[in-house]
């Protein structure tokens, strides 16, 4: 049976798509919430005090049942954040553009990353693609990816020459790019940028145009297993790179700053022209953040920079300060929509003055976005024709096989002066196609309080751009302050309540959740590395919380922790904390060297993304709070094998 504290989530709404007293804050909050703020110098100072003695003080949970409601938990949330309150308008957004995560009752924490359009513009676009076989909209697929809005299409092409010669582009993919430029506030004087399939395509593709003959090192600052680091790594050493990592200090897995300095400025690499330094601000797994200062170092000192970026949070880039340090390569990903299927593409900005240091090769992965469909439809400000318009969208035209068509956004109707947002969404905004009137066109409440304070921009953008990517406009709408500020919360308090959460009748206290990296820290991302242990000590494997969670609707992945340096305090807990990599000699037949890589630690991971709530995190605490429970597990696989006649491999 479910706990009080599971059912209630799927109870209760969080999500501002009905009213609810949950923003409601009595007399004392009110006080606490009227308080000045503090500068953010002190808030960093008194941020994890506040946390620890406000969030559950002197309490410790042994059983599942022992846990506060729902709105217990918030109530205290609220009371230790007050300021959470004023990032409603996530919840808005999250109502009215993810309402698939509702109706799954999906909690969605296995990736993290930037996406492009919201679900609810998707939906609208895909009912639009099948007009008439019905005046209402398709039946909703919460988990289906087969959303039309674009599809890759693979160039044979190498990098440098594509760089330096560019290639035909669509209308529709320039714009694309120009939108993801202006999110990540990147100069086009500056980088050039391509598309690619993956993040590991850009990885390999740099890693196979790099003049490692010359520049022999390659460098990578990462706590955890990386596909595309990997790939890096096995295309760089088979073009004569001498690859070499960071590592990490057990048991707080901070970077071994020394041997890192040691590395960077070693003065017995006589040639100026070091190598590659692979640097990432933020560690996808744990959370961990990185000083910007190792990138100057290494400048300093004669590296070429790769900055991977793709953990870095939404807004984030916007205070990069890239005119300062100005990496020579800079890697980010996009995926479609949040809540589905992850699938996206690679953007690789190359700085133009490093252009020249390339060398060719015939490595695959540089992409172009093909429309998946034709859309046409007349803004009502167009002095044109129909024929005109058309002709218009048709973008890339015939003079490529891999013509584009078809814009990603639909134009919404303009408001007259005096007219009210709700009375231009009350219109009948149907467009004819072929004759018929099609209904579900999308319109833009650019009235909403969500715009007031960057609408001007927002608004302006949408008027003149082929391409609407809502997920982005909700993120530079809302800001840095908010979106970081929510997702610093929910992984705090949840940090808090997993320590909390102790086995009942052991002879010595055994924590049920060790977490790995920073623990309540003010600046830590929003990605958490944990694992569980059952009342004996011994560990539950991840990939089996990964599936139990799963059958909760809570989606999870997991990780694994590598390059990890044990003081001498700490040496005697090496052998039982470190374990060998999954199907090692699978992953690296004959390769002896690699056994050393192949230690570290398989993680639970979960990341908090920007429409995350506050039930997300509670309903995950509930969840893990079920392992307190001895026979949790065994209870688990008997139902499952009840259900689906088939087993959960352990």
């Amino acid at each position: 049976m479910q706990s009080t504290s599971t059912r209630e989530v799927t109870e209760l709404c969080f999500h501002g798509c009905c009213p609810t007293p949950f923003f409601t804050l009595n007399e004392a909050d009110k006080s606490i919430a009227a308080k000045p703020r503090n500068s953010s110098a002190e808030n960093r100072r008194t941020f994890a005090s506040t946390t620890s003695s406000s969030l559950f003080p002197n309490t410790e949970f042994n059983n599942p049942d022992s846990l506060p409601s729902l709105q217990e938990a918030f109530d205290q949330f609220i009371r230790t954040y007050p300021n959470y309150t004023e990032t409603y308008q996530i919840d808005e957004i999250r109502a009215q553009e993810y309402y698939n995560l509702s109706l799954s009752n999906h909690v969605c924490l296995d990736y993290i990353g930037i996406g492009l359009f919201s679900f609810s513009q998707l939906h609208n676009q895909l009912s639009l693609t099948y007009p008439s076989t019905s005046s209402s909209p398709p039946p909703l697929r919460p988990h289906s990816s087969e959303f039309p809005v674009f599809h890759l299409s693979y160039k044979s092409v190498n990098l440098k020459n594509h760089l330096l010669e560019g290639g035909n582009e669509s209308r529709l993919e320039s714009a694309i790019k120009k939108r993801i430029r202006e999110f990540l506030n990147i100069s086009e004087d500056d980088y050039s940028v391509v598309l690619t399939a993956n993040r590991t395509s850009a990885f390999r593709l740099v890693a196979e145009s790099y003049p490692f003959g010359s520049c022999k090192k390659l460098l990578t600052v990462y706590d955890h297993d990386s596909e595309a680091v990997d790939t890096m790594i096995n295309s760089s050493e088979k073009r004569g790179a001498q690859a070499m990592a960071a590592e990490f200090t057990w048991p707080r897995l901070r970077i071994q700053s020394s041997k890192l300095r040691s590395m960077i400025t070693s003065k017995r690499m006589i040639s100026k022209k070091r190598g590659l330094f692979v640097f990432q601000l933020q560690s996808r797994v744990t959370g961990a953040r990185y000083s910007y200062q190792w990138m100057k170092v290494a400048q300093e000192h004669g590296w070429h920079i790769l900055l991977d970026a793709c953990a870095v949070g939404p807004k984030d880039m916007d205070s990069l300060g890239l005119s300062l340090f100005q990496p020579d390569f800079l890697i980010c990903s996009f995926y479609k929509v949040f809540g589905e299927n992850p699938s996206g593409f690679g953007c690789l900005f190359v700085k133009k003055s490093a252009i020249s240091i390339l060398e060719t090769s015939t490595s695959a992965g540089i992409v172009s976005i093909v429309s998946a469909r034709k859309l046409f439809y007349l803004p009502e400000e167009s002095s044109g024709t129909e024929t005109e318009f058309e002709q218009e969208l048709e973008l890339g035209g015939s003079s490529s096989s891999n013509s584009f068509s078809g814009p990603i956004s639909i134009q919404a109707p303009t408001m007259e002066k005096g007219e009210s947002s709700t009375s231009v969404r009350n219109k009948d905004t149907r467009v004819k196609i072929n004759g018929q009137k099609i209904s579900e066109i999308e319109v833009i409440d650019e009235g909403s309080d969500l715009f007031v304070e960057r609408r001007s921009t927002v608004i302006r953008r949408k008027r003149n751009s082929l391409v609407e990517c809502r997920c982005l406009d909700h993120i530079d709408a809302l800001g840095l302050s908010l979106v970081n500020s929510r997702s610093r919360y929910l992984v705090n308090w949840l940090i808090n309540g997993l320590t909390k959460l102790q086995h009942p009748n052991a002879e010595r206290a055994v924590p049920l959740v060790k977490i790995y990296g920073p623990k309540i820290k003010f600046d830590r991302g929003p990605a958490l590395a944990f694992n569980l242990f059952d009342w004996k000590g011994e560990k539950v494997e991840p990939i089996l919380i990964q599936k139990l969670a799963d059958r909760k609707s809570i989606s999870l992945s997991y990780g694994f922790l590598h390059h990890i340096w044990f003081p001498e305090k700490y040496e005697h807990q090496k052998s039982s904390v470190l374990e060998k990599r999954r199907c090692e000699a699978k992953e690296n037949p004959g390769n002896k060297k690699k056994g050393k890589e192949n230690l570290g630690i398989r993680v639970v991971t979960a990341a908090f993304g920007f429409i995350a709530t506050f039930a997300d995190a509670y309903k995950l605490w509930a969840f893990v709070a079920q392992f307190l429970d001895a026979d949790f597990v065994e209870k688990e696989r008997w139902r499952y094998t009840a259900l689906n006649q088939t087993t959960i491999e352990i």
